[in-house]
């Protein structure tokens, strides 16, 4: 019996191609980021690094993410996405190496930083990629949110295979597993990923780029750096005006430019606004509990890379579980149900751990980390969803990215804040250890997960999705349509 392969099947097999070798970039550079936080216990061993040098480890990276991903989306419209997806593999792949053969702290931190811009032309690069090799509105729908479950799931297998690699391997192991499936995707990219391009990109926007870069490095310098040198001394005070005055200008310039880095324009949009807002919150949450909870389980508990790794497991249970979940509730009933009981879920894990001691109950350890996983596992479709429904596909790079480098914003804050509060408070003489320095910590995190959950009901209200309407007005492309069966307005633009 012959087999007939209709086009509609070839275009369906080729996009989902096109998904899988995005979905491997997102893997690499997630896994990353999580990884490297089991792996900082030993990496401090090694090379003699202080709590403030393994903050850089990880900032480093986060931060080159955070100010260069808005200047890779809108060069990916203007120049070919194919093409600054392929030069990020590469040089996130090279980075890597680089990373495995650091001498000294300080290597480290600058192969990072490397890795870091490679990563940036990667993930809003690759869901612009996706979002433009799904014509069809369903199929689309189901790609995004199949992305947005690779987030959740590959941020919290993180640990789990980190432990695994510094256990077995040593800490240089976590950047060896990225060289095969970076050159890997490079190879698939370039035989099954199609050249796109912007209709009409933005122009360069070489003002706009500086302010942002400039708002994020001082902002994280002066929070980790304040903790050794004070936060009343002159520099850190100079970098804390230096980052609210670039802050308060970035929009005033950008409204005056026909084409800017970051359309204010975006932001009248309250569920966009709050889908920003949650993605900084969340990660902000993430990365600040694996960074806490890495140090707690290693230096106070005495645990290895691989248990510590090991006892993550639950939480990274949880995540793939809730995660298919919230996409389905996100698809039916909005965004509104995830985010809130995430939100709640998120509060309810850290306020297990504001009593944080050396001896606490293990079982009280793990119903945390359930509750954590649950919690972020839900809390990443609807923001994926909310931030790419209602706006222009002719800029579909600039504006995935906009939510996605909220993502890294929480990322660096997280480890800069409660690394800073770590590092403050185990230095008063007498002090108990990393145990109870990290309380403050954790009640920041409870905080967090209810701004998430107020952001779910506040996004979802008839006059929120109402200014989502009045945003997609402004633009003469179709939108994004929101995932299948999510609130739409009255007008037809997606919430």
């Amino acid at each position: 019996m012959t087999t007939h392969t209709t086009p509609a099947d070839g275009g369906r097999r080729r996009g989902g191609l096109v998904l899988a070798v995005c979905c491997l970039s997102l893997l690499i550079t997630a896994l990353d980021t999580t990884a490297v936080n089991v792996a900082l216990p030993a990496v401090g061993r090694d090379l003699h690094a202080p709590v403030s040098g393994l903050q850089w480890t990880v900032d480093g990276y986060t931060l080159a993410v955070a100010a260069f991903m808005m200047l890779a989306g809108s060069t990916a419209d203007r120049v070919g996405r194919r093409r600054v997806f392929q030069t990020g593999l590469a040089l996130f792949t090279a980075g890597s190496l680089a990373c495995s053969l650091a001498p000294t702290q300080g290597w480290l931190i600058v192969f990072r930083i490397a890795q870091g811009l490679g990563a940036s032309m990667l993930n809003p690069v690759a869901l612009s990629i996706i979002t433009h090799a799904f014509p069809d509105p369903r199929e689309r729908a189901r790609a995004i949110g199949l992305w947005g479950t690779t987030v959740g799931l590959s941020l919290a297998a993180g640990p789990v295979v980190g432990g695994l690699l510094v256990a077995s391997a040593g800490w240089r192991s976590i950047f060896w597993i990225n060289i095969p499936i970076g050159l890997a995707a490079l190879v698939l990219a370039a035989v099954f990923v199609p050249e796109s391009r912007a209709a009409a990109p933005r122009r360069p926007d070489p003002v706009g780029q500086v302010l942002v870069v400039t708002i994020l490095i001082s902002l994280i310098f002066a929070i980790i750096e304040g903790s050794r040198q004070g936060y009343g001394s002159t520099p850190i005070v100079a970098l804390f005006i230096l980052s609210a005055a670039a802050t308060a200008a970035l929009p005033g310039y950008e409204r005056r430019r026909e084409q800017p880095l970051v359309d204010p324009v975006f932001f009248r949009s309250v569920p966009f606004t709050g889908s920003f807002a949650a993605a900084v919150t969340a990660f902000l949450v993430l990365s600040g509990f694996l960074f806490l909870n890495t140090l707690y389980l290693q230096d106070v508990r005495g645990c290895t890379a691989l248990h510590a790794g090991l006892l993550t497991v639950p939480m990274a249970a949880a995540t793939a579980i809730a995660s298919p979940l919230s996409g389905r509730l996100t698809a039916t009933r909005g965004p509104r149900p995830p985010l809130v009981a995430a939100g709640l879920l998120i509060a309810a894990a850290a306020l297990t751990l504001t009593t944080l001691t050396a001896t606490t109950p293990w079982t009280v350890l793990l119903t945390a980390y359930v509750l954590l996983g649950i919690g972020f596992g839900l809390v990443n479709a609807p923001i994926t969803s909310t931030a790419v429904a209602g706006m222009p596909r002719a800029q579909a790079g600039v504006s995935a990215a906009i939510t996605t480098t909220g993502r890294q914003i929480g990322n660096n804050l997280g480890v800069a804040v409660l690394g800073a509060i770590v590092t403050a408070r185990t230095r008063v003489p007498g002090h108990a250890g990393i145990a109870t320095a990290g309380h403050p910590g954790w009640w920041i995190l409870a905080a967090g997960g209810l701004v998430i959950a107020s952001i779910g009901l506040a996004t979802t209200t008839n006059r929120a999705t109402a200014t989502a309407a009045r945003v997609a007005a402004h633009f003469p492309t179709d939108p994004v349509p929101a995932l299948s069966g999510a609130p739409v307005p009255r007008g037809g633009a997606p919430a």
